[in-house]
C-alpha cells in the first residue's frame, strides 16, 4: 500500500458548501451551520476524488513525528491563542528551528502537552499505536511502535480528555490516550460520491458511524466530509471503531529501560496479550 497523505493544513470539503443562518451542532454558540450542497467541490474534481483512498476521519488532535534533539520527537499543534509567555518562548524556538510551520515538540512532562506525552517514552523511542492487527483487519491492535517508524508522519491523538472523548476511553481516574496514524483505517465499501448515498451510509450502516471521512488523492490532497456537513450529529453513542475487539500486544520485553509506574506503557504492560470486546473495556487500575 502506498504511503498516505499527512495533515499539514486544513482539509476542503468533497462537495461546495453553503452556509446556513441556524445554530451549529458542532460548534457551540456558533449562530449558523455550514453544510454540503449536491455538487463536488471542484478542488475534489481536480484531485481525482474517485480514485482516492477514503479512511475514517478520526476525532482527536493531530500530532506530528519528526526529529528533534537528534532523536524522533513527538510534535503538537501550536496553540492558536497561546499567552504571552507561551507566545514569546515559541517564538524563540522558531528563531533556532527550521520545522516550524504550526508546530510544537512535545516535552517529557509537559504540563501544557501531558496528554500528548503520555502516549511517548523517549528513553525507549516508543510510542502507544492503535491500529488494525496486522493479520486481521476485524481486530484492532494497541501496542509499542517506535517512533522511527511514524518519522514525518501525522497521527491522531485520542482518549480521555481530548475532545469531549467521542469514543469512551478510559475515565477522569485513570485517563487513556492513543495515538492514531493518519489513514490508518481504511473504508472498504464506501457507496458512490452522492451527496444522499453518502447521508444514507452514515446514517444507516455500521460502518458509518464514525466522524467522517478522509480521502487521500494521488497528487497528495486531503479532501474530507464530516457529518456536520451532512445535518448529521457526532459525537455519537456507539461508533464503529467501538465495535471491533481489541488486543493488547506492547512486547516491552525488549526494552531494558525501567517504566515509571504510573505511566500507560507500564499499565499496558500488566495487560499484555489481553483482548478486550472494545475499546470502551479497557479499564487501567494501580
Amino acid at each position: 500500500m502506498r504511503r498516505l497523505g499527512s495533515v499539514q493544513r486544513k482539509m476542503p470539503c468533497v462537495f461546495v458548501t453553503e452556509v446556513k443562518e441556524e445554530p451549529s451542532t458542532k460548534r457551540e454558540h456558533q449562530p449558523f451551520k455550514v453544510l454540503a450542497t449536491e455538487t463536488l467541490s471542484h478542488k475534489a474534481l481536480d484531485a481525482d476524488i474517485h480514485n482516492a483512498i477514503p479512511t475514517e476521519k478520526v476525532d482527536g488532535t493531530c500530532c506530528y513525528v519528526t526529529n528533534y534533539k537528534g532523536q524522533p520527537y513527538l510534535w503538537a499543534r501550536l496553540d492558536r491563542k497561546p499567552n504571552k509567555l507561551a507566545e514569546k518562548r515559541f517564538k524563540n524556538f522558531l528563531h533556532s528551528k527550521q520545522n516550524s510551520k504550526g508546530w510544537v515538540p512535545v516535552e517529557k512532562n509537559s504540563k501544557q502537552h501531558c496528554w500528548h506525552s503520555s502516549v511517548v517514552d523517549y528513553e525507549s523511542e516508543i510510542a502507544l499505536v492503535l491500529r488494525h492487527h496486522p493479520d486481521d483487519p476485524g481486530l484492532l491492535e494497541i501496542s509499542a511502535v517506535p517512533l522511527s517508524d511514524l518519522l514525518e508522519q501525522t497521527l491522531e491523538l485520542i482518549g480521555t480528555n481530548i475532545n469531549g472523548n467521542p469514543y469512551g476511553l478510559g475515565s477522569k481516574k485513570h485517563p487513556l490516550h492513543l495515538l492514531i496514524p493518519h489513514g490508518a483505517f481504511q473504508i472498504r465499501n464506501l457507496p458512490t460520491l452522492k451527496h444522499s448515498d453518502l447521508l444514507s451510509w452514515f446514517d444507516g450502516c455500521r460502518e458509518g458511524k464514525i466522524e467522517g471521512i478522509v480521502w487521500h488523492c494521488n497528487d497528495g490532497c486531503l479532501i474530507k466530509v464530516h457529518r456536520h456537513h451532512l445535518g448529521l450529529c457526532w459525537p455519537i453513542p456507539d461508533t464503529y471503531m467501538n465495535s471491533k475487539p481489541v488486543i493488547i500486544n506492547m512486547n516491552l520485553n525488549k526494552y531494558e529501560y525501567a517504566f515509571d509506574a504510573k505511566c500507560l506503557f507500564n499499565h499496558f504492560s500488566k495487560i499484555d496479550n489481553q483482548k478486550f470486546g472494545r475499546l470502551k473495556d479497557i479499564i487501567l487500575t494501580v
